[in-house]
């Protein structure tokens, strides 16, 4: 290449840099200008549907703009995830991110997802769920420690259902079974219904449930809560043990759920929709709804919320490569 052709090529980019320094601030000054989109990776219905929706029809109203929840359901959450990583950095197409395909799903799938971290800029956490240890009735264990023996006694006997490979309650499950030294037999379903519904029916002894959807099948009596997974008892079980209160201090296993825009987003529009989307969150009426839902928010900020989802891809890859857990 010709040293012509060379310095028009450094002026080229110079200027493209240029271009997007000066942009930026603009940019955000005038956003949103249109529509943004929320991309939630899994069906209607769930805890990221629900928060995407919860959140949506308040920020419209608050920016004078439509908010769109677009669910982009399958492959465990890597479709809709892939979407967000391959979209314009522009602000307007937001991630709804959570445990599975921003945490856990890099140890899991170790290196062959068709993103990785840092394609994503952590923008709002939402809210943060507990979860609860559940056994069938007939199993004759009302405690974490007789669980934990009964399983000891028989290893492999007692049957594990989850929601899913590397969700939420099969990755607290599997910290239980590492911390205790004890081995359940894991069956993933695609969902929480159908693994709550043979747990109900005695297909499966053991589960590990967001609180919310598992608490009428406990205040009816169908299954039993040995103990929460969060780090306080909650307000809707306070009579529930934690997990870390019987015989396990630090353990600590929550439902997260929060929005990340792709990398390369702007710091302004970022920082925008972070603004706009707390004051979102603060609302009574939306504060109410979490606690509804059996979970809180945690006000973080974009940073602080990156060293969060930083320091749970290190927490579960270090499960998943202990459990050796793979992909269904």
């Amino acid at each position: 290449m010709s040293a012509h052709r060379i310095h028009r090529r450094l002026v080229s980019i110079l200027g493209a840099l240029l271009a997007c320094a000066v942009v930026s601030p603009v940019a955000a000054q005038t956003f949103p200008a249109r529509p943004i989109t929320f991309v939630v990776p899994a069906a209607p219905g769930g805890i990221l549907d629900q928060s995407a929706r919860l959140v949506a029809g308040e920020l419209s109203k608050l920016v004078g703009q439509p908010v769109v929840v677009e669910n982009k359901a399958g492959a465990s959450q890597i479709i809709g995830a892939q979407a967000v990583a391959r979209a314009e950095p522009d602000g307007y197409t937001l991630l709804m991110g959570s445990i599975g395909p921003n945490a856990a799903h890099y140890g899991v799938y170790a290196g062959k997802l068709p993103y990785t971290p840092a394609d994503f800029t952590p923008v709002v956490h939402v809210i943060s769920m507990p979860n609860v240890l559940l056994v069938n009735p007939a199993v004759p264990a009302s405690t974490v420690p007789e669980l934990v023996a009964l399983a000891k006694a028989k290893p492999g006997a007692l049957v594990l259902g989850s929601s899913g490979t590397a969700t939420s309650g099969h990755l607290a499950a599997e910290l239980l079974q590492a911390r205790a030294g004890i081995q359940f037999t894991h069956v993933p379903y695609k969902g929480s219904t159908p693994a709550l519904t043979d747990l109900i029916g005695g297909q499966v002894q053991v589960m590990v449930d967001n609180q919310v959807t598992a608490l009428p099948q406990i205040k009816a009596g169908r299954v039993k809560a040995l103990a929460v997974t969060s780090a306080q008892r909650t307000t809707e079980q306070p009579a529930v043990p934690t997990v870390a209160e019987s015989g396990y201090p630090g353990f600590e296993v929550t439902v997260w759920v929060g929005f990340m825009a792709p990398s390369r987003t702007p710091a302004p529009v970022v920082d925008a929709l972070h603004r706009e989307i707390s004051k979102v969150l603060a609302m009574p009426q939306v504060k109410q709804r979490i606690a509804e839902m059996g979970g809180y928010t945690m006000p973080l900020s974009p940073a602080q919320f990156g060293a969060f989802v930083r320091a749970e891809i290190d927490k579960w890859g270090t499960v998943v490569r202990q459990a050796g857990i793979k992909p269904e």
